[in-house]
C-alpha cells in the first residue's frame, strides 16, 4: 500500500471514528469500526468489552512484548463548541472534530502500525 493510500485510509478511519458518538463507556461501535479497520489487514482481533485486543502473527508469550495502548473514548462536547463535533471536517491541512486531537490520531496511528511490526 502506498504512502498516501495509507494515509487516504487513516483519515477515513479517523473520521469515522468522530462521526460515532463514543462517550465513556459507551464506545462499542467505535470499538467495531476499529476491530474491522484491523481485519482489512487481515489482522485478527478480538472485542472484550469496548477494547479491542489484536496480536501480531508472531507473537510468542514467552518473548518480550510491545504493547500500544490508547483509547478512543471520547468526553462529551463543551456546549460553546462552534462546530458540529460528530462532523469532521478538514480545513488548513487540519481535521477537526471531537475526538480528532486526543487519542484519535494515536489510536489510528496505532491501528496503522500494528500490520508493519
Amino acid at each position: 500500500m502506498s504512502e498516501q493510500a495509507l494515509y487516504s485510509s487513516a483519515v477515513a478511519l479517523l473520521k469515522q471514528l468522530i462521526r460515532t458518538s463514543s462517550f465513556s463507556k459507551e464506545e462499542d461501535q467505535t470499538a467495531a469500526h476499529i476491530k474491522n479497520h484491523l481485519a482489512q489487514f487481515g489482522i485478527i482481533a478480538e472485542q472484550l468489552g469496548n477494547n479491542i485486543i489484536a496480536k501480531n502473527k508472531f507473537f510468542d508469550p514467552a518473548k518480550p512484548t510491545v504493547l500500544l495502548n490508547s483509547h478512543h473514548d471520547t468526553v462529551k462536547p463543551n456546549p460553546n463548541y462552534t462546530l458540529d463535533p460528530f462532523d469532521p471536517i478538514e480545513k488548513d491541512g487540519k481535521l477537526f472534530g471531537l475526538g480528532s486531537n486526543d487519542a484519535g490520531v494515536p489510536g489510528v496511528v496505532d491501528s496503522y502500525f500494528y500490520p508493519f511490526l
